[in-house]
């Protein structure tokens, strides 16, 4: 049985350049999606980490029986704020937020549904009904890669809205969201190694 790599199969968002700023057209892709809002470490978000890839590993455990094996994703954000001040000031207990998984385009509804049944059963996951899988299309965007820990990410997301200026481009920080591909295991890697795509929605 082939195993299927998505990052290897879409280098081109998944392994940007650290040293410039490239634009992409991200298709529609499915994902499992959880939503909340504050900080990275509130409850909220330990919420998502506790059941997303329980799910998502359910689910890569539950293709594989049915004749298709892949790499589990990273954990990916889509950042937003009604008022982007709150970005800026550093509120973060106002920040919202959208955790995904990225799935490939053979996992359907149905068999989403049967990994959650799965898991109901068998799992002490009481946040499971907030995880949902959903199409979701990014567009054009700027991106790069940062290199380091999240709080230093500052400078390399000015270098893309920048990069974005610079070409024409304009964007809504309501609608087109600020996208983090986590590609390092938080757990394994110090944070002056951590790689993260920071990633732009632009019209």
């Amino acid at each position: 049985m082939t195993k299927l790599d998505l990052k290897r199969e879409r280098k081109d968002l998944y392994s940007p350049s650290s040293s410039s700023v490239s634009v992409v057209e991200v298709p529609a892709f499915k994902y499992l999606m959880f939503d909340g809002q504050g900080a990275p470490d509130g409850e909220d978000a330990q919420q998502a980490y506790q059941v997303m890839f329980p799910a998502a590993y359910k689910l890569k455990f539950l293709m594989k029986a049915k004749g298709h094996d892949y790499g589990v994703m990273p954990l990916e954000g889509l950042w937003w704020a009604d008022d982007m001040d709150d970005f800026v000031k550093g509120r973060r207990d106002r920040w919202k937020w959208t955790y995904m998984i990225r799935q490939p385009d053979f996992v359907t509804q149905k068999d989403f549904s049967e990994v959650v049944a799965v898991l109901k059963a068998k799992e002490h996951l009481p946040c499971l009904s907030k995880v949902r899988l959903e199409s979701y299309r990014e567009g054009r965007s700027a991106q790069t890669l940062h290199v380091g820990p999240f709080a230093a990410e500052g400078p390399n997301i000015e270098r893309i809205h920048s990069h974005i200026n610079k070409i024409g481009g304009a964007f809504d920080g309501h609608k087109e969201r600020h996208h983090e591909i986590y590609l390092s295991d938080m757990r394994r890697v110090s944070p002056e190694r951590m790689k993260t795509v920071l990633r732009q929605p632009f019209h």
